[in-house]
């Protein structure tokens, strides 16, 4: 086996709230007040959709909340979070750390640092080091190990979803996998957002009507 080579869970396809539109001849990412289910094949017009969207979506509906599973009983293990800061040309990652030390990329080469998070590192004051986190659900329960990912640099999302494992992880004796739970979408406003309205993710366990339409 390679040495340092990092094991993820296989990926069939994206989940998103979000999406990318063309303005001025450039193509701008947006937020979107659904999820949205993509594969991993990505065209001019955007990313592919994949076929559990529309099974999921059962029409024109909005889809604001998905059945999932989760792989490990470990919180660590399903939800990844750090700050991240990308080059903006090659979208690589120049600076990855964990608000206490960090790996960053230098004219010397790798090197570990203290990292005090953006606001009080003067690398990550550009304002492009944010939070990342990434999720992996099982949806597709004919693929027992195949997840789809949630990417998000939203601390709302992120926060709330640490939360939501920790708390599950407790009230099940550690049996997280084996708790049937979902992602639902929602909305709130606050003076940042000048009133309108911020969508976040969150997590609870799985609703009546989402049994049923799994059934």
């Amino acid at each position: 086996m390679i040495k340092g080579l990092m094991v993820t869970p296989p990926t069939l396809g994206r989940i998103a709230i979000g999406r990318v539109v063309e303005k001025n001849g450039k193509r701008l990412p947006i937020k979107d007040d659904q999820f949205t289910l993509t594969s991993q094949v990505q065209t001019k017009e955007g990313w592919i959709p994949h076929p559990l969207d529309a099974e999921l979506r059962q029409g024109d509906n909005k889809l604001r909340s998905l059945p999932i599973r989760l792989l490990f009983n470990e919180p660590d293990l399903n939800l990844r979070a750090e700050y991240s800061l990308f080059d903006r040309t090659t979208g690589r990652p120049l600076c990855v750390g964990n608000g206490d030390t960090c790996k960053r990329v230098t004219q010397g080469g790798m090197q570990s640092l203290a990292c005090p998070s953006p606001s009080g590192c003067e690398f990550g004051q550009s304002g492009y080091c944010k939070p990342y986190g990434r999720l992996n659900v099982v949806i597709d329960q004919e693929d027992e190990l195949g997840t789809f990912i949630f990417r998000t640099t939203g601390f709302n999302s992120i926060r709330t979803l640490a939360a939501r494992l920790h708390y599950y992880h407790a009230v099940s004796g550690g049996l997280l996998a084996c708790m049937p739970l979902e992602l639902k979408l929602r909305g709130k406003s606050t003076t940042q957002s000048f009133r309108s309205a911020i969508y976040y993710v969150d997590m609870t366990v799985l609703s009546t009507s989402l049994k049923l339409r799994q059934s």
